[in-house]
């Protein structure tokens, strides 16, 4: 199980990142807060920063219950597929904002597997 936590701990960390990210672009492109619009660049760091937020809500509880009811390795390594797609979604969103499909795939696909996990553990568990 302290892989599965390891992994969690990383996808918080990430997202740590991103808002840091962020707010470094504020400053770089000139947008004050409380805007989330101004120069392209800021907007597609701040868009990646929300999106990844959007996922991290349904990320989280879905790693801790597939790893309640199956393989924590497993669970730590899908999730770890999810990890490696939120940095391929940054760097492609960041460069062109249409070659982003290969990190949000990498990113919701294993979301919607740990989901999947979960919901076959609880009604096998009924």
């Amino acid at each position: 199980m302290a892989w599965v936590d390891g992994v969690a701990v990383l996808a918080l960390f990430q997202f740590f990142v991103f808002g840091a990210l962020v707010g470094r672009a504020r400053g770089k492109y000139g947008v004050q807060a409380p805007a989330t619009t101004g120069h392209a660049l800021f907007e597609r760091i701040y868009r990646v920063q929300m999106n990844t937020l959007e996922l991290l809500v349904l990320f989280l509880p879905s790693l801790w219950l597939a790893a309640k009811y199956a393989s924590p390795a497993w669970v730590a390594g899908i999730g770890s597929i999810y990890l490696l797609g939120r940095v391929i979604y940054l760097l492609a969103y960041t460069r062109d904002p249409a070659s982003r499909t290969l990190g949000y795939a990498l990113s919701s696909g294993p979301v919607v597997v740990l989901m999947l996990m979960a919901l076959v553990g609880v009604v096998r568990a009924l």
